[in-house]
C-alpha cells in the first residue's frame, strides 16, 4: 500500500509541478496590460463607415434600462455602452434615426467596461447621441407608430425593469404586428417575455432566439440565481422559445424573420446589421474592427482546431491580441490549460 501511496503521491507532485511550469511560461505572455486600446478621443467623423451612409430610410427605437442596482445585492445594474454605441452607429450609418428610450426617461445608468472600442469613445464624444442619452425618452410616452424597428441593449439591469413590462411588450408588440424589426442582444431580449401579438399568440412561442447563456452568467456570477430574479436563457425556453447557444463570449447571432437576437456583447454589430438587413437593405460597407476579427479566430479554433485558427490568424494581424488573451484567462479560470496553451499562441501569431 505504501508503494501505492508513494507512487500516486509522486504523480501528484510531478503533476503539480508541470501545471506551475505551464502557469509560468503562460503568464509571461499573457500581459494583457500592455496591449494596446482604442483611442479615447475617437470622434464620429473618424468612422469611416459613417461617411458612407445610406439615404433617410425611417427610424429606429434603442431601449436602454433605467435599473441602477440588481435588487437588494448592492451590485451594478445598468446598460451596457458597447451595445448601444456600436447599434447606434450601424442604425445611423444605414440611414436610419435613433431615438433613446427607458423604462423611466431621463439619464440612464451606464456600464463601461475594458473593451472600449473606436465607436464606444465616439459615441461619449458625441453631442446629439449624448443629448439623447441625457434625455432618453419615457416609454410610456414612445409612439410605436414612429419606428421601424426597436433594438434593445442588454446590461444587467435589464433583467429587473424589462421582463413582463406592459410598456415593453406593447411597443414591442405594436411595432412588430406593424411588420417592423425586433431585435435585442446580451440580457435585452428579456424584453421579449411576456409579449403577445394580436392574434394572442406568444412572440416567442416556436421562435428560435439566444440572448446571455446560463453559462455565461454563471461563470461571471457564481450565485447569479440568487442575484436575479431568473436567468435569462431559463426563462426564454420556458416561454416556448427555441434557444440557440453558442460558444461563450463569442459572436453568435440568430435571425428569425422580423425577430433578431445577439447571445452576448460581441453580437452587438451583427445583431444590428442583421436588423438593417431584415428592414430590406444590405448594411453599408464597414471595416471590421479588431475585436470582431479576433472573434473570427476564435469561431475557426472552436470549430475547426488550431491549424486553421492559426493560418487565419497569420491572415488577420489586426486581430484584437488583448481579446484573444482574455479568452485564454477564461479557458484556464474553466480549469482547461490545453486550450489556454492554445489560444495565447493564438495571440502571439
Amino acid at each position: 500500500m505504501w508503494k501505492w501511496t508513494r507512487r500516486i503521491g509522486l504523480s501528484l507532485l510531478a503533476g503539480l509541478l508541470a501545471l506551475s511550469l505551464l502557469v509560468g511560461l503562460w503568464w509571461h505572455w499573457l500581459d494583457l496590460d500592455s496591449q494596446p486600446t482604442a483611442d479615447p478621443a475617437t470622434r464620429a467623423a473618424d468612422l469611416a463607415f459613417l461617411r458612407e451612409r445610406a439615404p433617410p430610410r425611417g427610424r429606429i427605437l434603442a431601449v436602454v434600462t433605467s435599473t441602477a442596482q440588481l435588487g437588494d445585492s448592492g451590485r451594478r445594474g445598468g446598460y451596457e455602452l458597447t451595445e448601444l454605441a456600436r447599434a447606434y452607429y450601424t442604425f445611423v450609418a444605414n440611414g436610419y434615426e435613433v431615438d433613446i428610450a427607458s423604462p423611466r426617461g431621463g439619464e440612464p445608468p451606464m456600464r463601461t467596461d475594458d473593451d472600449m472600442g473606436a465607436a464606444d469613445f465616439a459615441f461619449l464624444n458625441d453631442r446629439q447621441a449624448r443629448a439623447k442619452l441625457a434625455a432618453t425618452v419615457p416609454l410610456a410616452d414612445v409612439d410605436a407608430s414612429h419606428y421601424d424597428a426597436v433594438f434593445f441593449a442588454g446590461g444587467k439591469g435589464t433583467m429587473f425593469d424589462f421582463p413582463d413590462d406592459r410598456t415593453v411588450a406593447r411597443l414591442v408588440g405594436s411595432i412588430y404586428d406593424a411588420g417592423g424589426v425586433v431585435g435585442a442582444v446580451c440580457h435585452g431580449p428579456a424584453a421579449l417575455l411576456g409579449v403577445a401579438l394580436d392574434d394572442g399568440r406568444p412572440l416567442l412561442a416556436g421562435r428560435s432566439v439566444t440572448g446571455f447563456t446560463n453559462a455565461e452568467e454563471l461563470f461571471l456570477i457564481e450565485d447569479a440565481r440568487q442575484v436575479f430574479p431568473f436567468l435569462l436563457e431559463d426563462r426564454l425556453r420556458q416561454a416556448g422559445a427555441r434557444f440557440v447557444e453558442g460558444p461563450m463570449y463569442l459572436d453568435n447571432t440568430v435571425v428569425d424573420g422580423r425577430l433578431v437576437t445577439g447571445q452576448n456583447p460581441w453580437s452587438t454589430w451583427s445583431v444590428a446589421e442583421a436588423m438593417v438587413r431584415a428592414l430590406g437593405h444590405e448594411p453599408v460597407v464597414r471595416e471590421r474592427s479588431g475585436e470582431e476579427l479576433a472573434v473570427q479566430v476564435l469561431q475557426a479554433y472552436r470549430r475547426q482546431g488550431m491549424d486553421a485558427a492559426l493560418a487565419l490568424r497569420r491572415r488577420l494581424p489586426g486581430a484584437d491580441k488583448r481579446l484573444l488573451l482574455m479568452h485564454a484567462l477564461v479557458a484556464a479560470m474553466q480549469g482547461h490549460p490545453g486550450d489556454a496553451w492554445q489560444l495565447q499562441r493564438l495571440a502571439r501569431g
